[in-house]
């Protein structure tokens, strides 16, 4: 179901970029995501989603975009994905982050984006002209058997549709990677499957992987993610239980082993793993709009 809905705000902002991807402000046009990955934290009642399934789009987005970009003193990164995808199937329809994006590019700000699927493909023209600045593009895979994907991230494109949708970024100049986590703990922590990205990962253009070797856990985001395992994969739920009980951080059982394979192979070719935020200080290529 999808309902339309409006906002009061729609980017929020930190006092320092993020560690990881360098994002400064963060903009989710939607609420709720179609992708329907089984492990999802957004489930989790501290985020006040009662239905996840439920899209509710945000009819006034693009005009509190401009009003709060105009107000922006310090262009930073702003990173999409964090509460939904951005390219998830409404998307197709709506066209909310093709549009927010070129509102972005007019005003000069840098992006990161962060998708389960190849629908980015259609900006990339918005993304070359917002490469000028500064453009980043990571796609989520945890996993090469597009089977295995089906079954855990069911609405999302397939991983490799995602492989090849990153060929094409890189192709155009536009720096892409991946995002390899969340590592599911005895569905997909086997060297075999890690390895298996980064080679597949090299052979896309990436120029970066970020990894992290399990996944977190809590209240109504375990209740679905266990109720998924009973029917997706018999059996497994039982092992999470006793292994990790009612933690939140649940690595996975050889993840210093796996972390140690994964940085050697990475380093063999020439893959980065941390990715390279946007730093104004130092981009050449920047100018102000």
């Amino acid at each position: 179901m999808i309902k339309q809905i409006t906002a009061k705000t729609l980017l929020s902002s930190s006092k320092k970029p993020d560690p990881w991807f360098g994002i400064k402000y963060t903009m989710n046009l939607y609420r709720g995501c179609q992708h329907q990955c089984i492990y999802c934290d957004s489930r989790s009642e501290c985020y006040r989603i009662e239905n996840f399934a439920e899209i509710h789009v945000k009819t006034n987005a693009l005009d509190l975009l401009r009003r709060e970009l105009a107000r922006k003193r310090v262009k930073g990164t702003i990173g999409t994905g964090s509460m939904n995808d951005p390219y998830m199937q409404v998307e197709a329809e709506w066209n909310m982050t093709g549009r927010a994006l070129a509102i972005i590019a007019e005003r000069g700000f840098p992006v990161h984006i962060i998708t389960k699927s190849n629908l980015v493909l259609r900006d990339v023209e918005t993304l070359r002209e917002i490469n000028r600045v500064y453009a980043a593009v990571s796609f989520t895979i945890t996993t090469t058997d597009d089977a295995l994907c089906r079954k855990i991230e069911p609405g999302a494109s397939l991983a490799s549709q995602r492989f090849a949708a990153m060929r094409a970024l890189a192709d155009d100049g536009i720096y892409t990677g991946v995002t390899m986590m969340p590592i599911l703990p005895f569905l997909e922590d086997n060297a075999e499957n890690i390895l298996a990205i980064v080679e597949r990962a090299r052979d896309a253009g990436a120029g970066y992987i970020i990894a992290a070797f399990g996944m977190t856990m809590r209240d109504r985001q375990r209740a679905y993610f266990y109720d998924k395992l009973d029917h997706l994969f018999p059996g497994v739920r039982a092992q999470y239980e006793r292994r990790y009980g009612e933690r939140y951080s649940c690595p996975v059982p050889n993840a210093a082993r796996l972390e140690k394979i994964f940085r050697e192979r990475c380093a063999q070719l020439g893959i980065a793993t941390r990715m390279h935020p946007y730093q104004p200080e130092t981009q050449l290529r920047f100018t102000t709009i």
